[in-house]
């Protein structure tokens, strides 16, 4: 089950490894891949089928936007037709969507096992949605498969049967690991107007809870704009936050040495990631590259699901104040980029291979 662009990269190598299935005596394992629709704009989703080398989708169910309770309801009444149709020994959900809540919902009162990627991270902020829908999916999940120790300690916390957590790794780092070769002969820096060597900051911000109201929105696009004094920020702007800066007539802050793109190819985006100077995002994925990278990273929320990144990496949290963020960048491109990489264990590429040695035996 996929929806949205993260689940995209996130479920790519795990298609590969159930066709490849290098367990003991296996064979390629039958896949049905389903996408919701959540992200219906085609910058933020077809062009990845291509960059990802991932097969279209077997069903599209072309749910798009709507309130929390709309689409879950809608991912609902169009996904159960396809379940009872097909009877998979297992789904498969990533992330913290609404299609992933709403799939494992379908799926558990089908009585079908759940298999969730990425279970048991935990922001303990229940006013983000994402956190809603990570408990909930985990709660009805059979297999949690979790990408950090963090994880592994909250889902016992909560009780769920040590039988299930698996601690696989970052299916997230696989694609990364995957895609770097790849994206080296991408020319985005060309067709953006960024010279080669030329130092450079790279933004993505989408959560609700920074681009909704304009006083929140506001601080960070004005630090954004300080920040480009110093040098380029390339933004790939994600069409909610572009409306609302509009909205809000927020644009005169998004100019200048502000690069605004559409929504990048991922390949174009792990060139641009791989090679920049400091990241500021409000986006758990990119904690995660920017922590694989080595690149300086500034996390635009009070709290993150994935502390690792900032026990062990690169990620800073500094929310959404205007004097914090400047404060911050300025001391990041003062005291330079380090060359040292300190992955976090079993981030390594392989996830998707140890969560197909586990369903392999359901199947």
């Amino acid at each position: 089950m996929v929806g949205t662009r993260p689940n995209l990269v996130k479920i790519a190598p795990i298609v590969r490894a159930l066709e490849r299935n290098e367990t003991a005596g296996g064979s390629p394992i039958a896949s049905v891949l389903v996408h919701t629709g959540q992200h219906y704009d085609g910058n933020l989703s077809a062009g990845l089928f291509a960059d990802l080398r991932l097969r279209e989708p077997d069903h599209h169910l072309g749910v798009g936007s709507g309130s929390h309770a709309s689409m879950t309801a809608e991912v609902m009444r169009r996904l159960e037709p396809i379940l009872v149709a097909e009877r998979p020994d297992a789904v498969l959900v990533v992330g913290d969507v609404n299609s992933t809540v709403a799939s494992a919902l379908t799926a558990a009162k089908l009585e079908i096992p759940v298999a969730h990627v990425e279970a048991g991270l935990r922001s303990f902020d229940r006013s983000m949605p994402e956190e809603i829908n990570r408990v909930v999916t985990d709660a009805l999940s059979d297999f949690l498969f979790t990408s950090e120790e963090s994880a592994n300690e909250n889902l016992r916390r909560e009780g769920r049967p040590p039988e299930r957590i698996h601690f696989v790794g970052n299916v997230m780092i696989d694609s990364l690991l995957w895609a770097l070769p790849l994206a080296e002969s991408s020319t985005v820096l060309d067709r953006l107007g960024i010279r080669r060597g030329e130092e450079f900051a790279l933004l993505t911000l989408h959560r609700p809870g920074n681009v909704d109201t304009a006083a929140t929105l506001g601080p960070i696009l004005k630090a954004v704009a300080e920040l480009a004094r110093e040098l380029p920020v390339i933004f790939p702007a994600h069409p909610r936050t572009r409306a609302r800066i509009d909205d809000f007539g927020l644009a005169d802050l998004v100019k200048g040495r502000i690069v605004t793109t559409e929504p990048l190819g991922y390949l174009d985006f792990v060139h641009l990631l791989a090679r920049s100077r400091l990241v500021l995002t409000d986006s758990g994925g990119l904690q995660e590259e920017t922590t694989m990278l080595g690149v300086p990273c500034l996390t635009l929320r009070d709290c993150t699901e994935r502390p690792v990144t900032i026990s062990g990496g690169t990620s800073v949290l500094v929310g959404g104040d205007t004097a914090r963020i400047v404060e911050s960048a300025r001391h990041v491109l003062k005291t330079g980029r380090s060359s040292e990489r300190h992955p976090p264990p079993l981030w390594d590429g392989r996830a998707a291979e140890r969560i197909v040695e586990v369903l392999a035996q359901v199947s």
